[in-house]
């Protein structure tokens, strides 16, 4: 009873959804209707919400005539994977998905007394047209409340033992937070293509919501990365694989938004490009729902789907895409601004900015799609790994610290060359670090120390920077908040170079009491022992590390499940801020050997530290008291003078 009322609750959600779009988009000014937009936008949240405990009520009591509680579930996992696994499947991530798109439509609603109604309205009613799109693709192609009565199996099949992990109880909600955050923007920028409004006030308006979407994604992608570090056993962190790739294409793009709504907020330009930045950013989630939902690729991270999933969101992308590009193309002509600005100035080196980011969004999707296009033409396969991205990634990259190190002194419109002079003492010591790095490497390592001293140049202008200004007195939030960003991509881009290149690997045959030496460290294997776990056996091996007068043990697994048998590889890691000793377990051999593959990976943890310090410096960007909501209530007034 309990999957037919979620299943319910998921068709009024639609309803809401098609009157929620219907009036947002076409409704004249009346107030009572305003208000009814609002009010089912709050129904698509609530019945939403309804559905997915629905689903999560059908796993936490083993109902496995539901056929995706059978396929996602067993009676043996622990009661925590069987409300993760309500997500980890692709009919259940993708009910996730709506929940989230009515969460932030809810969120909006709630701040809605901050924008003029009819701005609000419009905004309401392109989300309410988005979810009618998601909610039906849910409900005709993916319904997670099918059940298989009469034959219901006796017990689960059990959720994919890659999945019993803690980075799925928070990967895929963050991750989907940023992914559909961005559709805020997106139907900000079509909300005011639809009113002929962009200006400084707008650019307010959308940034505090593209600042949180792109934290959250920030966040996601992180905690991906980081999952797929230990729990894949293989001590990488990014593989390029075309569904990490679906993900960091809206990053790139939002990452662009963020910067250029900065400058259409402070000097009233690079509007056109701003609302077409918006609508690529989510257009690109839309592409990333293709790649990882349609079967036109196989991953590890992909869902399997029939073709039937791929031309819906193929045929729901066209649509989306092509009718706000055709908007764009319509109106943007509209919303041109004659302001000038020098080389030497923000403006130019955030233009700088986005041209790195639209080149490195251009390279991923080229990599991305290029197979599976050659593949359709030509039936034949071709592979582009690592090698193609980081020819073009490395020196994007150094170019994009080289234009961050500039930013905090700029000024906008134009900068004096004497104020540079603080720039220039920092490069200084940047390329005396870079030189002793080199040095103290090796002469293939002058790319490394390229990228360590353009880091180090960024972090030195941006902490004398703020340093002076808190000299002078408060400094907004917003500030600091891109201080904070920038000095975390920093830090995850010399943490990149320095673990990509100075790693030490080694793939060894061990027996008991047998001793490696590690980076300087002796590794020793005593043996392996059987250990028992919830819903699986285990064989638990045991390396006593020693590292001058440091010892300590390291307990990689070989774990078998229960259910299904599959087998899992649980890496034993020692994690330090400066490095991390990680030893994995291969296959067993004759006399008691096995396989081992142990790493030692510098800096490896700066990769993440800096990827959530930039999440954090977007987030504590949202609080800045410009956006304070007593001065947006004065703008949403005047705008509303403006509009009528």
């Amino acid at each position: 009873m309990i999957p037919e009322l979620g299943n319910f609750a998921l068709v009024l959600a639609s309803v809401l959804a098609l009157g929620g779009a219907g009036l947002g988009l076409y409704a004249p000014r009346e107030p009572v209707l305003q208000s009814g937009v609002l009010s089912m936008v709050f129904g698509q949240w609530a019945f939403s919400f309804v559905a997915f405990t629905a689903l999560i009520y059908a796993f936490v009591v083993d109902d496995f005539s539901v056929s995706y509680v059978a396929n996602q579930s067993n009676s043996l996992l622990p009661w925590y994977y069987k409300v993760s696994a309500a997500w980890g499947g692709h009919e259940g991530s993708f009910l996730l998905w709506i929940l989230i798109m009515g969460t932030w439509m809810l969120a909006f609603a709630l701040r809605s007394d901050q924008y003029p109604d009819r701005f609000t309205t419009r905004v309401l009613g392109v989300l309410s047209l988005l979810n009618l799109g998601f909610i039906c693709f849910a409900l005709f192609t993916s319904n997670p409340f099918l059940r298989l009565i009469p034959l219901s199996p006796a017990d689960g099949a059990d959720l994919n033992p890659l999945l019993q992990d803690f980075g799925l109880i928070v990967h895929p909600p963050l991750l989907y937070a940023g992914y559909v955050g961005l559709a805020i923007p997106f139907a900000m920028a079509v909300a005011a293509l639809l009113e002929g409004r962009v200006d400084a006030t707008w650019a307010r308006w959308c940034r505090t919501w593209a600042n949180m979407a792109w934290a959250l994604l920030t966040c996601g992608i992180a905690l991906g990365s980081w999952w797929a570090y230990y729990e894949l056993g293989w001590g990488g962190w990014w593989f390029w694989d075309p569904v990490e790739n679906a993900s960091f294409m809206p990053w790139l793009a939002a990452t662009a938004l963020v910067h250029s709504l900065s400058v259409t907020e402070n000097r009233g330009t690079f509007k056109s490009w701003t609302l077409l930045l918006a609508i690529t950013a989510f257009s690109f989630s839309l592409l990333g729902a293709f790649i990882v939902r349609s079967g036109v690729l196989t991953s590890v991270h992909s869902f399997a789907v029939d073709p039937e999933r791929g031309m819906y969101i193929l045929t729901f992308l066209a649509l989306v895409v092509g009718g706000s590009l055709s908007l764009y193309a319509a109106r943007a002509g509209q919303n041109t601004a004659k302001v000038g600005y020098e080389v030497l100035s923000r403006e130019f080196f955030m233009l700088v900015n986005n041209v790195i980011m639209v080149v490195s969004l251009a390279v991923v999707l080229w990599g991305t799609l290029a197979p599976i296009g050659y593949e359709a033409i030509t039936g034949g396969r071709i592979s582009i790994g690592t090698p193609f991205f980081n020819a073009f990634f490395v020196p994007l990259g150094l170019m994009l610290l080289g234009a961050l190190a500039l930013v905090p002194v700029l000024n906008w419109k134009r900068t004096r060359a004497q104020v540079l002079a603080s720039v220039y003492q920092a490069l200084g010591v940047s390329v005396l670090l870079g030189g002793l790095i080199w040095f103290a490497l090796d002469p293939a390592s002058l790319l490394v120390a390229g990228a360590v001293g353009l880091s180090v140049w960024v972090v030195l202008t941006h902490a004398r920077q703020l340093w002076f200004r808190l000299g002078k007195g408060s400094v907004p939030a917003a500030y600091i908040g891109m201080t904070l960003a920038h000095l975390g991509f920093a830090m995850g881009t010399a943490g990149i170079s320095i673990t990509a290149t100075q790693s030490v690997e080694s793939d060894v045959r061990m027996s008991p009491q047998s001793s490696i030496v590690l980076a300087g460290q002796q590794v020793t294997f005593t043996g392996v022992i059987d250990v028992l776990g919830p819903n699986y056996g285990a064989q638990q091996g045991i390396f006593i590390v020693t590292d001058g007068d440091r010892s300590y043990e390291l307990r990689p697994e070989k774990r078998q499940y229960f259910a299904g048998g599959n087998t899992m590889t649980e890496a034993g890691i020692s994690a330090g801020f400066l490095a991390d000793t990680y030893i994995s377990l291969g296959e067993p051999l004759e006399g008691g050997a096995w396989a081992v593959r142990a790493h030692y990976k510098p800096l490896v943890r700066w990769v993440w530290l800096g990827a959530l310090l930039m999440a954090f410096g977007g987030i504590l960007a949202v609080f800045d008291k410009r956006y304070a909501r007593q001065r947006r209530r004065q703008e949403a007034r005047q705008g509303e003078v403006t509009l009528s």
